[in-house]
């Protein structure tokens, strides 16, 4: 059985800021087990490649969810990175931190060492910000950070109707207070994908103490009595094992973490005992406390100015986008999964934003493998960006190669449907009955103006909503008696096990969480050679 210090599960957005730092240190002897394949697939590096790569069983797991009965009992898809890089390799590129309220909530809630202040320093050393350095951003890190190659009159347009009902215009997103509405910054380098992989792995993958396995699927993490000791994965179907020396580190994300410890005889021991997995720890948060961000995609139709839906169902426009791309590395095949962005409140009453927009040059009927409309139309998406909903992932077999359940019950309290109601009516507010847009001659194609009941509204919108990808929480940080990990993120209850990535979160963050992932893996590197010290 081979030996390393630290074992890494899991080479995606957190794992491969673990493998870069922790290997940083020669003396460490580091293995970095990626269940998906090497981040070889064109696609991937193309920034608008997510239409070909979400969905697609290559690089994507393809997770479907429960069908959930407070959305119409629809069972939705539900991707995650299957490649290095994990879901920075096939998400939609934008660099949002979340607002400095939400890491002084951490702090408040007993979390040493994670508010606004604490973590700022962890967002700067992974940045690369095109626009140079200041206080709140840094240059040289990592991840490149640029503004978007694509600009479009209807978008604009939006910005200035937003201005008109009292959501001002924004260039930056990330100082804290992100109240407005601006265009999103994307994670490329001239114009091409900087995925976690990209930018923490490739520069080091040669270095001789980093052994990296991909398409290595974690069976489960072995323990000697509560000490976490050796990780046994598949290869080729031959089952392998090998041992940690200091720590086994958990970095598989907010579904496959849960997953792998449950399998480990790690979680809710009333939920796993009759699968046959002997229990380790009886740890009964692994899994809850699952939150996400969910869109709801209303879609507006305009006269007397472009959106990308005709461009692009047309041969001569799929043309002219290709070689805008290839001659210049701009244009629309550049694009993040949404190009403007805004935050706004959904009441008064709201002491910050509780909302995002993600605003969408194109509509279609299905996200991901549908045409567009053959009309002008555009789609500005709605989220609640602090539900108080909250799902769970469990495994139904003690075989990891079988895909865990995945309930969300998105919409399941009556504040998140009162403020996705009013999410809906704000968009409507804007695009409406603002001077700015009338000019358009705007009309609501979905759901539809006639609706205007708050349920009835939140159902119909319901049929079309869709994940934004920000599944978080399931091994919470925190001291309560669902919380799995401590604020330095070691396994509550067990020795030699550490959990880092998007699961640790005790609450969701406001707005995109890859960017806050990483930041995660940054501070975590530090504590984890901090300790190694002591």
């Amino acid at each position: 059985m081979e030996d390393f210090d630290y074992i890494i599960i899991g080479a995606g957005s957190a794992g491969c800021v673990l493998a870069n730092r922790l290997s940083s240190i020669s003396s460490n002897k580091i293995l970095l087990l990626e269940a998906g394949g090497k981040d070889s697939y064109p696609w991937i590096h193309i920034p608008v490649g997510y239409y070909k790569t979400m969905h697609n069983p290559i690089t994507d797991w393809c997770f479907k969810t429960e069908p959930d009965e407070t959305m119409n009992n629809r069972s939705i898809n539900y991707p995650r990175g299957k490649t290095l890089g994990g879901s920075s390799s096939i998400n939609g590129l934008l660099y949002i931190r979340g607002q400095e309220q939400d890491y002084d909530t951490w702090r408040q809630l007993g979390n040493v060492g994670w508010s606004w202040k604490d973590v700022l320093p962890y967002f700067l050393k992974s940045e690369n910000q095109e626009r140079g350095k200041n206080e709140f951003h840094g240059v040289g890190g990592p991840i490149s950070v640029e503004d978007q190659r694509i600009k479009l009159d209807i978008l604009d347009v939006f910005m200035n109707a937003a201005e008109e009902v009292g959501i001002p215009k924004l260039n930056d997103f990330n100082k804290g207070d992100n109240f407005g509405c601006g265009y999103f910054q994307v994670t490329e380098k001239k114009g091409l994908r900087c995925s976690a992989s990209v930018g923490y792995l490739n520069p080091i993958k040669n270095r001789k103490n980093l052994k990296i396995l991909t398409k290595a699927h974690v069976k489960n993490i072995i323990f000697n009595k509560k000490k976490a000791e050796s990780v046994s994965y598949w290869l080729d179907n031959k089952l392998f094992e090998v041992k940690a020396k200091k720590e086994i580190i958990l970095s598989a994300g907010s579904i496959g973490s849960p997953h792998i410890l449950q399998a480990s005889g790690v979680g809710d021991a009333s939920k796993i005992k009759n699968l046959g997995i002997e229990i380790i720890h009886n740890s009964p948060g692994v899994g809850k406390n699952l939150q996400d961000h969910i869109m709801m995609r209303p879609v507006y139709k305009v006269k007397n100015i472009k959106t990308l839906n005709k461009k692009i169902n047309s041969l001569f426009g799929k043309i002219s986008i290709g070689m805008e791309y290839l001659f210049f590395r701009k244009g629309p095949m550049t694009m993040g999964a949404s190009q403007l962005c805004g935050f706004a409140k959904s009441d008064i009453s709201k002491d910050t934003p509780n909302l995002q927009f993600h605003i969408q040059p194109i509509s279609t009927d299905k996200l991901g493998g549908a045409d567009l409309h053959n009309f002008d139309a555009f789609t500005p998406t709605v989220a609640n960006i602090r539900p108080t909903s909250r799902g769970e992932i469990y495994i139904n077999s003690a075989d990891t190669r079988n895909d865990p359940k995945i309930k969300m019950n998105y919409l399941s309290t009556p504040e998140d449907r009162k403020v996705t109601a009013d999410g809906l009516k704000l968009i409507r507010k804007i695009v409406l009955e603002t001077k700015t847009f009338s000019k358009y001659e705007p009309e609501e194609f979905r759901p539809g103006i006639n609706i205007k009941d708050n349920e009835e509204l939140v159902k119909a919108a319901s049929d079309y909503a869709q994940t934004i990808f920000h599944p978080v929480g399931t091994c919470k940080m925190g001291n309560d008696e669902n919380s799995v990990v401590s604020d330095r993120l070691i396994a509550h209850g067990l020795k030699n096990l550490r959990i880092v990535d998007a699961s640790i979160m005790p609450n969701i963050t406001s707005g995109n969480t890859n960017a806050p992932t990483m930041m995660i893996a940054e501070k975590a590197s530090d504590m984890i050679l901090e300790d190694s010290k002591s």
